[in-house]
Formats: C-alpha cells, structure tokens, sequence
C-alpha cells in the first residue's frame, strides 16, 4: 500500500544497519520482516523489536548486537527511525515505562554488555501489581497502554434454542430422517442438536466520587476496553447522581469516549449516594430488562452518604434481576482475609457474589480472565 512505503523503507534502513554490525540479514529476511509488520503496529516498539528478532536474527551470539543496533535506530536521542515513523515522544516513554524496550546493562568487563529485553516479562508483572495511586505519570501511561490490550469477554448461557451438533442429548429427527431418504431408506447415521450460547448482558456501574478519584478514571478506562472488546456491555458512572455513558464510550478513539463521558458526568468527584444511585438503575433500566440474566460489577469503596436502607433493598432487587453481582473494591487490595467496614459495603456484602479489588491492573486483569468462568 502506499501508506506504507515510508514504513518499509524504515525497516529496509533498519536492516541495513544490522548488515553493517555483522549480522547476516538477506533480502529475503527484509522481506519476511516486512511481512511480519504488515498487520501490526508501527509506533509500538514492541512490535518492531519481537517481529525483528524472530525474523532478522538466526544466532543467538547476534542478539546482543541486535539489542544494541535497535536501540541506536529506534530509542537513542534524534535515532533515525523514531524520526522517520514520527514518533511521539509520549510513545517512547509510555514503552521504556512499561515495556522495558531494549537496552544493556554494563557487565564485569567494559565491553560487554547484557540485553534486558528477555526480562520484560518480569518487569511489566511488576507494573501490573503496582497500585494505581503509587505509579508515576509515565507508569500510568503505560499501564492504559496496556489496559487498551485487555480482552474481556462475558460468560455465556444456554438458549432455548438449538443448533445441530456433533453431539448432544437430544437427536436431529428431521436430519436423520431427511440423510436416511437420500439413501433410499437406507440407515444412515445418527444426528444430534446443541443448545445454543449467548453472551451474557455486562454492566459496569462504576463510582466517581472524591474518595475514588485515584482509581475512578483507571475503571473508566477498563470499561472502555471492555465496551470496544465484547458486544453486550453498558456502563454507567455515579457519585451523587447515575449517569449513562455507553454511548460515549463508542468512539474508536480512546481520548476522544474518554473526554466524551467525562462531559456527561457532571458529579464527577463529587459525594457518593451508591442506595439512589442502585436504586435508579433497577427502577429506569433494570426492572425494563437491561440486566436481565446479566453480570453487574459495581466499582465502589462503599462510603455512601446515603440511606443504608435504601441501599439494601436496591441489592435486594438487583440480586435477583441479575445473573451475579461483582463488587471491586479498592480498599481490599492483596488481602484475602478482607473484612468489609464500611457502612455501604456492610449492606451491600449479602448480595455480593464476588468481591475483587480492583486497585492495580493484575486485579483488573483477574477480573477478565474470571468472568467466562461465572456460568
């Protein structure tokens, strides 16, 4: 594609530069690199750091080298493919941040030097259990950077409906009869019909209240990826009042839906009413079908200000139009021996069916890989 001529060109520059460190990189390679970058992304470093190294390097003697051309091309201060693929500066905080592009560590000689790349790993999981509060402006970049990669995807249930199948408790009479005519009255073999699966509804009802305000726009944001990564999901945002921002969250640009719903909130940092904001939503959309058979996960500290009675039998209700109800928690964090003290969460803890922390992103990233289990 035209787009990317400037793109190709940069990676043929780029193998060039390993040709003249005493790499062995042949036409050939260039073109699988090429290849290899087609469907990903540009501007992630990642991208062009692991697509390089499984296409452009056959010995592991040549890593080291290979390490050290990438950062000189891509990372060092005016590098010629930083300047020629445009960039930002954001981007390359948010992957040393983050990602710990790569780089060398000094060795007990002067000339030798050791590639770090191979421990991201074990430095991205250490972000990830980093609490929100505590991380540095660059680290919170890149932890939304890797939030935007969060798949999620809601439990299923079983339909009424059926759909054929290899197996099954119940035999497709029409196909075994209609197979059995084809060969002129002949047996033919058995054949059976499936239950059909639907995702369930997920809502996330999220607080943004004061005492969340170091957490709220983190969940602002996983709601976002939630909302572009599965069908069925709404969002809504509540402090003293409920606000539905599902609509908002619809642009493909992340700043853009982000800016978009903070505009519709209007109580943003503000007190926290969690019974009228609960009791809102089961009357205008719960009670109308919007959660019916659904997973709710309320994000909140649970310090209401409100009546702790109307916050009980919101629960109540809600509980039984929903198919489960997941609680986060900031204040829990680590601790599994988490007590609830709060007035809110008191009430609430009856009808919880799973209560999660949700203050860093491993708890996040828990909560994911958990809600196709909740069947």
């Amino acid at each position: 594609m035209p787009d990317r001529a400037p793109f190709a060109g940069v990676l043929v520059g780029f193998a060039r530069e390993l040709r003249a460190a005493g790499l062995t990189v042949g036409t050939g390679d260039v073109l699988t690199y090429c290849s290899a970058m087609a469907p990903l992304d540009p501007a992630d470093l990642v991208d062009l750091y692991w697509a390089g190294r499984a296409t452009l390097v056959s010995r592991k003697d040549d890593i080291a080298a290979y390490d050290r051309v990438f950062r000189r091309f891509f990372l060092d201060e005016g590098a010629p493919g930083a300047t020629q693929l445009l960039l930002p500066a954001t981007a390359v905080a948010e992957a040393e941040a983050a990602l710990v592009v790569p780089g060398v560590e000094p060795g007990p000689a002067a000339d030798e030097e050791k590639p770090v790349l191979g421990w991201m790993a074990s430095d991205v999981d250490a972000l990830k259990h980093r609490t929100f509060p505590a991380c540095t402006p660059a680290e919170l970049a890149a932890l939304r950077r890797i939030m935007a990669r969060i798949k999620l995807t809601p439990p299923r249930r079983r339909t009424r409906r059926t759909r054929p199948g290899a197996s099954g408790r119940a035999p497709d009479m029409r196909k075994t009869i209609r197979e059995s005519m084809r060969m002129h009255g002949e047996p033919a073999g058995l054949f059976f019909r499936q239950r059909k699966t639907r995702l369930r509804p997920l809502i996330l009802v999220l607080d943004i209240s004061g005492s969340m305000a170091d957490y709220s726009r983190h969940l602002l944001q996983f709601a976002y990826s939630a909302r572009r990564a599965a069908a069925r999901v709404e969002v809504f945002c509540f402090g003293t009042r409920l606000t539905r921002i599902t609509k908002a969250l619809q642009h493909r640009q992340p700043d853009t839906a982000l800016e978009q719903a903070a505009r519709a909130v209007v109580d943003w940092d503000g007190g926290t009413r969690i019974g009228e904001s609960l009791d809102t939503f089961v009357r205008r959309w719960g009670r109308n079908g919007l959660c019916r058979g659904g997973v709710v996960i309320i994000c909140s500290d649970g310090l209401d200000r409100g009546d702790p009675e109307l916050l009980a039998a919101a629960m109540e209700r809600l509980s039984r139009l929903c198919y489960r109800i997941v609680w986060l928690n900031p204040h829990k964090g680590d601790n599994a021996h988490f007590r609830p003290s709060t007035v809110g969460m008191i009430v609430a803890a009856p009808h919880i069916d799973l209560l999660l922390s949700g203050h860093d992103l491993a708890s996040l990233q828990q909560l994911a890989d958990m809600l196709p289990a909740l069947n």
